[in-house]
């Protein structure tokens, strides 16, 4: 079977946009920016909650800006099943030009229930080890990420961040000393490569720094604090482009996006 090519057409986008830093550097409140300026509507905005409810801490703020948004608190077991139960119901309830902000997909991996949880009952299973359990429990992350990235509406994730050490030895000495190396995101190490827009926000200055980026924006530098005109502007940038033509299939109902 051969294969065709075709002249390349940009197309319009949903966006998915990953958000990660330390505690306090701002990721809940810029999310919900980004999300308005992306909706101008706050009932369009849902917000699935692992944080003990501490986006509920920024609704219908006049100080701050912000409207009542929907939201769901997820409480454990933080099984990638729940987690795309919650997006399904989320999903339906903002519409196609809403947002779904996961707030945090950290505890979808390293909380209660999550998949280095599943990891290790998997192992404990006749015929399983540690290793050969990563087969199934990867399929199991796996799987979470393409519910992410198969939403009919914009999706912005936000990470916890925990600081990263390495431990060298001295080649003169033989002494080993501990290096930081700064922060890493608390996900699966390959988890960002699926976004299209990932930031890293400082918790001193609350300035975002981007990490990776197929937008307009690493090629005008940008660094700053998130806004809602910036959600905005990338509404407006993902709009551009021809409508892309989508498939859904009868059996599993997922969408399938159709060959050029």
């Amino acid at each position: 079977m051969g294969f065709t090519f075709q002249k390349a057409k940009r197309e319009k986008a949903k966006a998915k946009i990953c958000l990660t830093g330390a505690s306090g550097g701002g990721k809940t409140l810029s999310a919900l920016y980004l999300a308005y300026g992306i909706t101008g509507d706050w009932d369009k905005i849902a917000v699935i909650d692992s944080e003990r409810g501490r986006a509920l801490m920024y609704a219908d703020r006049t100080d701050l800006g912000t409207g009542e948004f929907l939201h769901c608190e997820l409480e454990p077991p933080y099984s990638a099943d729940r987690y795309i139960e919650a997006m399904r119901g989320a999903e339906e309830a903002v519409g196609e030009d809403g947002v779904i902000i996961i707030n945090s997909g950290s505890h979808a991996w390293k909380g209660s229930g999550g998949i280095l949880d599943a990891k290790e009952g998997i192992a404990q299973q006749r015929g399983m080890t540690d290793f050969s359990a990563w087969n199934t429990a990867g399929k199991i992350q796996n799987n979470f990420i393409d519910t992410i990235m198969d939403l009919k509406c914009h999706c912005i994730v936000t990470l916890r961040s925990k600081t990263e050490y390495v431990q060298e030895k001295d080649p003169e000495t033989g002494k080993s000393t501990v290096k930081k190396l700064g922060l890493a995101p608390v996900q699966r190490d390959d988890f960002e490569y699926e976004f299209m827009l990932v930031m890293e926000l400082d918790k001193d200055t609350h300035m975002a720094q981007i990490i990776k980026d197929n937008t307009f924006l690493d090629a005008e530098g940008f660094y700053g604090v998130i806004t809602t005109e910036l959600g905005q502007r990338l509404k407006e940038w993902m709009n551009e482009g021809k409508e892309p033509e989508i498939l859904t299939c009868e059996c599993c109902g997922k969408r399938i996006k159709m060959a050029q």
